[in-house]
């Protein structure tokens, strides 16, 4: 979901769209319903290994999970672009969307949006009531608990907002598994973990966009030197992570411990630098690649 909002943020500037295609694609963030793809499979896929049921003998179980997962994601983000048609048009990054450009009306937004949620959570259900309960709460999480709700009004709308991005991998674990075992509750930690300085960077580089739209981002209220220690805390809460995951074996371990420390030092040597700006890209970029090869080296090293 937009919390684990490539991957998961729309960073660059959207542009109106004129094609049927595009407009849809804007209206529910396709950019956000692949790269969250990535970490619902990455859960299903390690559930698989790590139980030993076969994945190929479980391909309805794959199908089910990917498609409902993709829809209550894409629901959710059109209920998003629903709610916020009143701010988006004054921030450059989301100006572009359809519906601010009126390319696709409020009424049919709001049709797709809950129809989508409605078809990925049958599918969900139907895999059994662990995954479709996780399912609703990622959905309330996102629409209520964030857009609806603490977005406008507190400057910890991005750690509330993580919890729907850091569902998930959860949401494929329990479709295999729904004892939910502490592996499972692993990737969640990393992905809710991760998005805070994420996000933080993001809105460093959109402080100004932020402001004008009257969302209290961590940046806009408490300022860059604030920003910048509660990123460089929030990285640090990833240290331990890795040591709790060891039957991926010691390979991931290392790799995944590297990543951990390259991000914190990367952050500290550059918390002194008088651009706050160029700091942020840093964090920002290294933010994108950490996940990226995080995620795939968990899919890859299981079947070492």
């Amino acid at each position: 979901m937009e919390n684990s909002r490539v991957v998961m943020v729309e960073e660059a500037s959207n542009p109106p769209v004129t094609s049927a295609w595009g407009n849809f694609a804007a209206l529910i963030k396709i950019g956000i319903v692949n790269s969250n793809a990535i970490t619902t499979f990455t859960g299903l896929w390690l559930a698989f290994m790590l139980t030993g049921k076969h994945f190929l003998q479980s391909l309805d179980i794959v199908i089910f999970t990917m498609i409902g997962s993709s829809f209550i994601i894409a629901g959710a983000c059109a209920l998003n672009n629903f709610i916020d048609r009143d701010i988006d048009p004054i921030m450059e990054r989301t100006k572009g969307r359809p519906t601010v450009t009126g390319k696709i009306s409020g009424t049919k937004v709001l049709a797709i949006g809950l129809t989508f949620v409605i078809i990925g959570l049958l599918m969900l259900f139907k895999m059994n009531i662990t995954t479709g309960i996780i399912g609703i709460i990622g959905v309330f999480t996102y629409v209520v608990l964030y857009s609806m709700w603490s977005k406008r009004l507190y400057v910890s709308n991005t750690i509330i907002g993580s919890i729907s991005g850091a569902v998930p991998p959860l949401i494929g674990w329990a479709a295999v598994d729904p004892t939910l075992p502490p592996m499972a509750w692993m990737l969640f930690l990393i992905m809710f973990i991760w998005q805070p300085p994420h996000f933080y960077a993001l809105a460093m580089r959109r402080v100004e966009e932020y402001r004008a739209a009257g969302i209290p981002m961590l940046p806009v209220v408490k300022g860059f030197a604030v920003t910048k220690l509660h990123i460089v805390v929030w990285i640090a809460f990833l240290l331990p992570i890795p040591f709790f995951m060891t039957s991926l074996g010691i390979p991931f371990v290392i790799l995944a411990t590297i990543l951990n420390i390259g991000w914190l030092v990367v952050g500290i040597m550059g918390y002194k630098k008088k651009d706050d700006i160029k700091w942020a890209t840093q964090m920002f970029v290294y933010s994108l690649n950490y996940l990226t090869i995080l995620f795939t080296a968990m899919v890859i090293l299981s079947v070492i």
